[in-house]
């Protein structure tokens, strides 16, 4: 009988172990996973501007991933601004802007993927006090190549770490319930 105990003791002293060993890494490893924000934009939120941008860029507390950055322009008649695609160099997105926009309230709208896999969304508002006189050459942004990838890793985002040592912890778990169950199938035959 004494044995048994013993025997139960350290099965359970495995199980609780393990998660409580896990927990501190889940926890400390959270602040290193914070969303990317909106740093700066130009024009900026709630900007009077003399005469419309030719380019509106935005930068971001971390580095973008090209495949998945978009930006859009919405003119004060409701009509789309930009003049292409928007690019990516690192933290900041560039997007090129028509010429010959008309004076009103604009908003600028956008929803990129970090380098860490999320998704940030989010928009705002700038003035134009003057619609451009004469539409000028713009300057066509010249577009960053980026590194070929013959993996399938670049069709989809890595998965966030939090989930990958979520699943961690929860195999940890299930191993320690398996044995548990051996050591009790054990026990059950021989007797004890």
């Amino acid at each position: 009988m004494h044995a048994v105990n013993r025997r139960a003791a350290r099965v359970a002293a495995r199980c609780l172990v393990v998660p409580l060993a896990v927990a501190p890494l889940l926890f400390t490893a959270q602040p290193a996973f914070a969303h990317t924000d909106l740093v700066t934009g130009s024009p900026a939120e709630a900007a009077s501007e003399s005469r419309p941008p030719q380019t509106i860029k935005l930068t971001f507390s971390d580095e973008m991933t090209s495949r998945y950055a978009k930006v859009a322009l919405t003119a004060p008649d409701g009509e789309p601004g930009a003049a292409g695609a928007p690019q990516v160099t690192g933290r900041t997105v560039t997007l090129p802007v028509k010429p010959g926009l008309p004076a009103g309230s604009y908003t600028v709208g956008y929803r990129v993927v970090s380098a860490d896999g999320h998704p940030v969304t989010g928009s705002y508002r700038f003035t134009v006090e003057e619609a451009a006189s004469a539409p000028a050459p713009t300057p066509t942004p010249t577009p960053t190549p980026t590194p070929a990838r013959t993996d399938d890793a670049s069709s989809t985002p890595d998965p966030p770490l939090p989930v990958v040592a979520i699943a961690g912890g929860l195999f940890l778990l299930a191993a320690a319930g398996v044995s548990v169950a051996v050591t009790r199938r054990r026990r059950t035959r021989h007797g004890s």
